[in-house]
């Protein structure tokens, strides 16, 4: 069987990036496919009702639905047309756990995958240009795939591919409900216990990264101000991107990287030692 796996992605976070290549490392895989369909950089009505019209087109077993604050019009838009649809849906997102309106979606039926670390940038128009951007997003995926946090989300999707390829439809399907917590995040990832604190360290400081960007792009109105607060939450997330090479440096010294390919048919093997078979 030949899993279907849509993915919405609406507007641009780290997430977004590698969600559906994390599934498929080596475009090797033979028992799912991937369907992508983008808004770009924005979160229109027309944009996002392209989206979804693309991807209920395409019919799949169940859609992840990826964009930054998961609370917005929208987002919500798209993911409740496509479960009205028939489709289950996987919510990713940045840290929305304190808003009022996500405590809905918490106890709906829909799966989310929360990653408290994936922290808004610093857009605002005096600092942020194209380069500063991608400068920004290379070290938060740095430090997404290094910390761990990657790795747990490429886990829980996988779960649903499995239930589908098990025989489970629609609602019988259990959809993750993961909060991407530092301790959920390094869990199981590092030998080395210097390396797991530098880990964790990293992963903390990308989370602080969201308030001093909110601080600087919404709370701030003096430019003169607000510059020097975004261009500080860069430098926060630059330095954790560089704790992340240390850690893995570290794992690297002692030869105990892990390693968890997909095989073709979706098999998850394992190793922790460079020139070693896989278990």
């Amino acid at each position: 069987m030949v899993v279907k796996v849509g993915v919405a992605k609406l507007g641009n976070i780290a997430s977004g990036v590698m969600a559906e290549l994390l599934l498929d490392e080596r475009a090797d895989r033979e028992d799912m496919q991937t369907f992508m369909a983008t808004s770009g950089t924005k979160l229109e009505p027309a944009d996002v009702d392209r989206v979804v019209s693309n991807l209920k087109a395409y019919k799949p077993d169940f859609c992840i639905v990826v964009s930054p604050n998961g609370v917005l019009p929208g987002p919500t838009g798209a993911r409740e047309q496509l479960a009205a649809a028939g489709i289950p849906v996987v919510i990713i997102t940045d840290d929305v756990t304190t808003k009022k309106e996500w405590e809905g979606v918490k106890a709906s039926k829909f799966g989310y995958i929360i990653m408290k670390a994936d922290s808004m940038i610093g857009a605002r128009r005096e600092f942020l240009d194209p380069v500063e951007m991608a400068d920004y997003n290379s070290n938060l995926v740095k430090v997404l795939a290094l910390t761990g946090a990657f790795r747990k989300m490429q886990l829980a999707l996988d779960k649903v591919i499995d239930q589908v390829k098990a025989g489970k439809k629609g609602d019988a399907i259990e959809l993750p409900k993961l909060i991407m917590t530092t301790d959920k995040a390094v869990d199981g990832e590092f030998n080395n216990p210097y390396a797991l604190a530098k880990a964790r360290a990293a992963h903390e400081i990308a989370m602080a990264v969201a308030g001093q960007n909110v601080k600087g792009c919404f709370m701030t109105k003096e430019w003169e101000k607000y510059i020097p607060i975004v261009a500080s939450a860069h430098e926060m997330m630059k330095v954790a991107a560089q704790l992340c090479d240390q850690a893995r440096e570290l794992e690297k010294a002692g030869d105990s990287i892990k390693r968890q390919p997909h095989k073709k048919d979706g098999t998850l093997v394992s190793k922790n030692k460079l020139v070693a078979k896989f278990e």
